[in-house]
């Protein structure tokens, strides 16, 4: 989380000076949703020093049934949400929390926090009510800047980022969805995205926490749905629809 590159994701220039004058006296609770151990534990070191940043982190979560369970004990304002998560992946954790967004009084507000730059996944957690999304190359900085302007109702996003989003929502002759792509499930989603950016099978199983038999039969469905005969002609379907 040291690169620069998400600079303008939350329209705010980096540095601690940045950081002291846009957060000072503020106070925000958050959950981190992301499977991979190390990596929440990172983002807690780097933006979890409440009396220096603001940022309370008051639960973890590693899968969607984890994340539900624990913001709805938590309630915090906002929510760090991986897309890709065991259990049916962000969008489903969304959709399970959405009274809590739609909660007038406290809303929990998401902002998608995810390794992954695909047009898909970010429109797909739009659609489910995020409000943003910004990838891991994100500095601290810039990440604690993004959570205070989500639980102001501000939405935040990358340039690029938010260049999907408004090419999907603001033109009228597209479809709101890919016919062939909603014949899968949010599994089998995964498993063509890991399968077209050329993960193994037993790499995708321990990725998924699923067994190396459950991958082959999502492979051969996947295939099977699209009309496709090999993960050749899949990675290219993919690549084609932006999904690598």
């Amino acid at each position: 989380m040291s690169e620069p590159t998400e600079a303008n994701a939350a329209g705010q220039g980096t540095g601690s000076a940045g950081q002291a004058g846009s957060t000072a006296g503020r106070h925000v609770r958050v959950v981190l949703v992301d499977d991979h151990r190390m990596f929440r534990t990172g983002v807690q070191a780097e933006i979890g020093q409440t009396a220096q940043t603001g940022v309370e982190v008051v639960g973890e979560a590693a899968d969607v049934d984890q994340a539900v369970t624990v913001i709805t004990a938590t309630r915090p304002e906002v929510v760090l949400l991986d897309v890709h998560l065991p259990g049916g992946g962000g969008v489903e954790a969304l959709r399970r929390c959405a009274p809590l967004m739609g909660d007038a009084e406290q809303p929990v507000r998401f902002l998608a926090l995810s390794v992954s730059d695909a047009a898909e996944d970010v429109i797909g957690v739009i659609r489910g009510g995020a409000r943003g999304y910004v990838t891991k190359t994100i500095t601290g900085t810039d990440l604690v800047d993004s959570v205070f302007r989500v639980q102001d109702g501000d939405a935040v996003f990358s340039p690029r980022l938010a260049g999907f989003v408004l090419d999907a929502f603001a033109s009228t002759d597209a479809p709101p969805v890919d016919e062939d792509l909603d014949r899968l499930t949010q599994r089998e989603r995964e498993v063509l995205r890991l399968i077209a950016r050329g993960y193994a099978y037993k790499e995708i199983a321990k990725q998924l926490f699923i067994s190396v038999k459950t991958v082959e039969s999502h492979v051969s469905a996947v295939l099977r749905k699209l009309q496709l005969s090999n993960r050749h002609e899949l990675t290219r379907w993919a690549t084609a629809r932006r999904l690598v």
